[in-house]
């Protein structure tokens, strides 16, 4: 796939494997525009991608992903400011220790991880179709065969474990994957999402010390992290491929829960009701 002028969106680039998913997809010509909640980052990164590969067309726009209201007006802004979109990566990911809430009364990992890159996919819907072919793809983690779908307490208000909440936004990514490239199997879209690897970036920073004393034996760079985001987002390889969970570059069978469409329909319409004020 030839990048060249191409429109990219990417969410959590100002950090980990985000910043190298920028710095190689401007490196073969992309087009950035990214959503920053901290612009400040996003100038350093800005000026990292100019002096890594000369590309100026990067596009830095306030957004926080643990606010609907945020989401839709990056949202508004880019469908003001552009008339096409063939790559929308969905990396952002936060994992708190302990329960916490949005401003939209939403437990913070739930929203965050979930439902922020419901939200902004389905409000970028319309403009990626019509920009067809293009490419969805969704960042998750193996850690979801630790996490089920909880449909009787989503946000872990009865009983919140960081783990669980952790793994069932990871797992909930899959499932958006495949319920989405199922509505889109008319349309030259594909939707995959993948395991980037035991990264070392900030997403460990608020975990178990003694997790964190385990998990550094197996740390990969986020260089290292970033190839198969790069390679869905970029390879001609995968043109044809959708609705697949991908490792190092290969699709990797995922749990069963998973892949079962029936929770996958029910997780797409409790998560509609959940952003019904900003959705359609």
């Amino acid at each position: 796939m030839n990048l060249r002028n191409k429109i990219c969106v990417i969410t959590g680039a100002t950090s980990g494997i985000g910043v190298e998913t920028a710095i190689e997809l401007a490196r073969m010509g992309a087009n950035l525009v990214l959503p920053c909640r901290d612009m400040q980052k996003g100038e350093i990164l800005k000026s990292n991608i100019l002096k890594q590969t000369a590309n100026e067309k990067v596009d830095l726009v306030q957004c926080d992903l643990a606010s609907f209201a945020s989401i839709s007006q990056f949202c508004d802004y880019f469908k003001s400011n552009y008339n096409q979109l063939h790559i929308l990566i969905n990396n952002a990911g936060v994992w708190d220790k302990k329960f916490s809430q949005t401003n939209d009364n939403i437990e913070t990992t739930f929203a965050v991880n979930h439902l922020a890159p419901f939200l902004m996919t389905n409000l970028l819907l319309d403009i990626i179709i019509k920009s067809a072919p293009a490419r969805i793809v969704n960042v998750s983690s193996d850690f979801h065969r630790k996490g089920t779908i909880k449909f009787d307490d989503l946000e872990g208000r009865k009983k919140f474990n960081n783990f669980q909440a952790y793994g069932q936004s990871k797992l909930a990514n899959i499932l958006f994957t495949k319920s989405l490239s199922e509505k889109l199997k008319d349309h030259d879209i594909t939707v995959n999402c993948l395991m980037p690897g035991v990264v070392k970036t900030n997403l460990f920073d608020t975990v178990n010390p003694f997790i964190k004393f385990f998990v550094k034996f197996i740390w990969i760079s986020p260089q290292k992290g970033a190839e198969t985001t790069v390679y869905l987002a970029s390879s001609p390889d995968v043109k044809n491929i959708t609705g697949e969970y991908f490792e190092k570059k290969k699709i990797r069978q995922s749990t069963k829960e998973s892949c079962d469409m029936e929770i996958a329909h029910r997780l797409w319409e409790v998560s509609e009701d959940y952003v019904k004020d900003y959705f359609g």
